[in-house]
């Protein structure tokens, strides 16, 4: 039995078409995995499921019977309670029920009357039974693992969540969706400020829960660990695919090569078409612009040539064999090594993959490497004439009053080449043509982080630095990007808890272990 069922759905912003005449249905137990480029409408279906938006036509129908658990990438969670206390009034019955056979307890160490005692005696029977029903003897325990799970130290599960930054916020909402152990969840980005030990857990908890979910994320391991239906939102409406990620991409090529044989079918149908026409006009002239027709629509299946574009505009770039040496450098933080005698050295060509738990330090050897942050022993000796691109810093400095098109083609390669390569690459990052005209102050958040990493991927630097990029981007923008950096001349360093990231492009690693320090691994 479906416990959503969207039924006709059209969802428009005043002329603006998000998606048109969409049907579907999740079931008990289903595991949904949405995917689409940026704004083309996924989080839009979290708030029509949810009762925050209403569709412009059709019917959006949720089980009243359902509890449903929402998380999303921008957490709303506030207040001047701690995470150990907002987890705690999620069991609010089993808190009433400690604080009173405590309250029992005590009287019992005091009570002579045995009237008294029996009514106490009985009374603490009942709510023993009470706990035992709610598995309320288990609640510490299960905080307490979700908490450790998700990151949380003795001194963070005890912080005012108003006090936390914005990545432990959401980490905080995420853990309390869990606990609150809904029937139906949906997750926005929930891989996002996550380790891969956490990533791992989630998809452990979520393997076992029994509920519904509807998941968006960019993360593709995740999701096809997770999934059992894949739903693309392409041109307007939902495309399904049964099966995880992996199932999704298979299907999806079948799919566009069952297209390319319908057009062929139809070139020879409308040739034939072509004959029969007036004999008054000119056959050829028909038939070229239906040749011009069939061509037009063609162009809109088939992929862009990625790699021929990216290794036309690296064709050039010409890099020394070794970029940067790391001496036994050493950092910590107050009475606490962060890190101690590191070193490993960077050539052209490197993909330094740099894992490990939050809090390891993976973050402050990047500000080590980029200058933001002196080493306290050792050294970073960066080759003459070497440069490198740092995504964060490319992000803070970004001219609000730019737009994107100027901003990119007058920095780096974008200085040298075409501007009709430079802006179809930014096609490839999903900018329209008329985004290329915007102001960077007036876009959003995702579409500054893709204008940050073109500058970054057509700098010309020889090494570019990325920390967490994969947070910021869309699939489709994540994969231009990874066969960016496949076929980069230089170097790359990241910071990555993307495990099918780090798969396609890494090279060599850097671990990052609380117990055994940091090593060195080639991939």
């Amino acid at each position: 039995m479906s416990v959503i069922r969207l039924e006709n759905v059209t969802m428009k912003y005043e002329e603006s078409m998000i998606f048109r005449n969409i049907y579907f249905r999740l079931s008990h137990g289903e595991r949904i995995g949405l995917i689409g480029r940026n704004g083309a409408g996924k989080s839009t279906v979290f708030r029509l499921i949810l009762g925050k938006e209403e569709p412009t036509s059709g019917n959006v129908e949720v089980d009243p019977q359902v509890k449903i658990g929402y998380f999303s990438q921008f957490s709303e969670l506030q207040g001047t309670l701690s995470v150990q206390q907002e987890l705690e009034l999620c069991f609010e019955q089993v808190t009433r029920i400690e604080q009173e056979l405590q309250e029992i307890g005590e009287k019992l160490g005091i009570v002579t009357d045995d009237g008294e005692m029996d009514t106490l005696l009985s009374r603490q029977a009942e709510l023993f039974e009470q706990m035992e029903h709610l598995d309320g003897w288990n609640v510490s325990v299960e905080i307490n693992t979700v908490l450790t799970k998700l990151g949380f130290n003795d001194h963070s599960r005890h912080q005012p969540v108003g006090e936390l930054s914005g990545g432990w916020r959401n980490r905080a909402a995420l853990a309390k969706m869990l606990i609150e152990q809904p029937d139906v969840v949906l997750l926005d980005e929930p891989t996002n400020y996550l380790d891969i030990e956490g990533i791992a857990w989630l998809e452990q908890w979520l393997y076992r829960f029994k509920g519904a979910m509807i998941l968006v994320s960019h993360d593709r391991q995740f999701i096809d660990k997770v999934v059992t239906r894949t739903i693309e939102i392409e041109n307007y409406h939902f495309q399904e695919y049964e099966g995880n990620y992996t199932d999704y991409v298979r299907k999806k090529k079948m799919r566009k090569k069952e297209l390319d044989r319908q057009f062929e079918w139809e070139e020879e149908l409308l040739l034939m078409e072509a004959e029969a026409i007036d004999s008054r006009a000119s056959r050829k002239s028909a038939k070229d612009r239906l040749s011009r027709q069939l061509a037009e629509n063609k162009k809109r299946i088939e992929p862009h040539p990625v790699n021929v574009l990216i290794t036309d505009i690296y064709e050039k770039l010409r890099f020394p064999d070794k970029l940067c040496e790391v001496k036994h450098i050493g950092q910590t933080f107050g009475d606490r090594v962060i890190f101690q005698n590191v070193s490993f050295d960077i050539q052209k060509e490197d993909r330094l993959v740099i894992v490990g738990p939050n809090g390891s330090g993976k973050s402050t050897l990047i500000k080590v490497l980029t200058g933001e942050a002196e080493p306290e022993s050792g050294e970073v000796a960066w080759e003459k004439g070497v440069g490198y691109a740092y995504f964060n810093r490319m992000w803070e400095e970004l001219d609000s009053k730019d737009t994107v098109s100027h901003a990119v083609n007058t920095y780096g390669l974008g200085l040298d080449a075409p501007r009709k390569k430079v802006n179809k690459f930014l096609s490839m990052l999903q900018f329209s043509e008329a985004d290329l005209s915007k102001k960077i102050g007036n876009l959003s958040g995702g579409q500054k982080a893709r204008v940050a990493l073109a500058k970054c991927l057509l700098s010309g630097a020889a090494v570019i630095v990325l920390d967490e990029p994969t947070n910021h981007l869309d699939l489709t923008s994540i994969q231009v990007m990874e066969q960016a950096l496949i076929h980069f001349p230089g170097a790359v360093i990241t910071v990555s808890h993307d495990r099918f990231f780090i798969d396609k492009i890494g090279t060599k690693m850097l671990q990052f272990d609380p117990v055994q320090g940091v090593s060195e691994q080639s991939l």
